[in-house]
């Protein structure tokens, strides 16, 4: 009988701590997110992303992707004249941690209609980089480094070549 009594009482009477833990939901996992790049955004280029996982290890992104003004660091302000409308796609696989939230290798192209006082023609770029992106409470935060290759240039203005790539991210998952 008293080690009848002394099972109950051991399972009622549980660490505070440990009752306080089993009430709590832990972070689900999500799915979506939904953000933009503010460091592109300083260079003239305006991204919005949202990306879906799929699994663990993988993700893809889309959303728009334009040109707005030069920037000292890619091109000559003064005589580039050049503005983009166009889309992103990008892709990562998740090397560490669960999609979308670790590690991650991605790969993005850019293919946009370019244009300047005199016309337009198709345009873009592609990148490879490598990064990391952060989920908390629903925020997220994203950063990597890479390579880019601008085709981003008409009559000799615009962006055109390799360059560094850089990508940062703030948005919400859901």
């Amino acid at each position: 009988m008293f080690l009848l009594m002394a099972s109950t009482a051991s399972a009622e009477g549980a660490p505070v701590e440990q009752l306080e833990h089993e009430h709590l939901d832990p972070e689900p996992q999500y799915r979506w997110t939904l953000g933009v790049d503010p460091l592109t955004f300083a260079l003239g280029f305006a991204h919005v992303q949202l990306e879906r996982s799929f699994g663990e290890r993988f993700s893809l992104y889309v959303g728009p992707s334009f040109r707005f003004f030069s920037n000292p660091l890619l091109s000559d302000p003064e005589l580039d004249g050049v503005r983009g409308y166009g889309a992103e796609l990008g892709a990562r696989v998740f090397f560490y941690g669960a999609a979308p939230e670790g590690a991650w290798v991605m790969v993005r192209g850019v293919l946009a209609y370019i244009r300047d006082d005199e016309g337009g023609a198709a345009g873009g770029y592609g990148s490879a980089l490598v990064g990391y992106t952060w989920v908390r409470r629903r925020l997220v935060l994203s950063g990597g480094l890479g390579l880019n290759y601008f085709a981003y240039s008409l009559r000799g203005q615009g962006p055109s070549g390799f360059a560094p790539a850089a990508h940062t991210l703030i948005g919400v998952a859901f």
